[in-house]
């Protein structure tokens, strides 16, 4: 199966958690917050504005972004939990140290 979200929405896989502190103690899954990262999946096309012309998005397929705590419409797709939300409910593109040396 293909999703494809409309308009100006995205399909985020969450990245999981890491199962250890940085001491080396294990976190149970009790104690675990769901993680507020994520990688997009699908995006859709893009908003409109107010003159009727498309606004494409500013993430794509492939980026790592932060979302809120509560964002997001949870789904199963095929047997994975994915989230769909706008992309103004993105805070933002995680970027990483590899990345960061290619653009300087």
């Amino acid at each position: 199966m293909h999703f494809r979200p409309l308009h100006d929405r995205v399909l985020v896989r969450r990245i999981d958690a890491e199962e250890k502190t940085k001491g080396g103690i294990i976190i149970p899954d009790t104690a675990k917050e769901k993680p507020q990262e994520g990688e997009i999946v699908a995006a859709g096309p893009g908003g409109r504005n107010e003159q009727g012309q498309l606004v494409p998005l500013e993430v794509k397929v492939g980026d790592h972004v932060l979302f809120g705590k509560w964002s997001g419409t949870e789904v199963k797709i095929e047997g994975q939990n994915y989230l769909i939300m706008k992309e103004s409910d993105l805070l933002g593109v995680v970027e990483t140290t590899s990345s960061l040396k290619m653009a300087a």
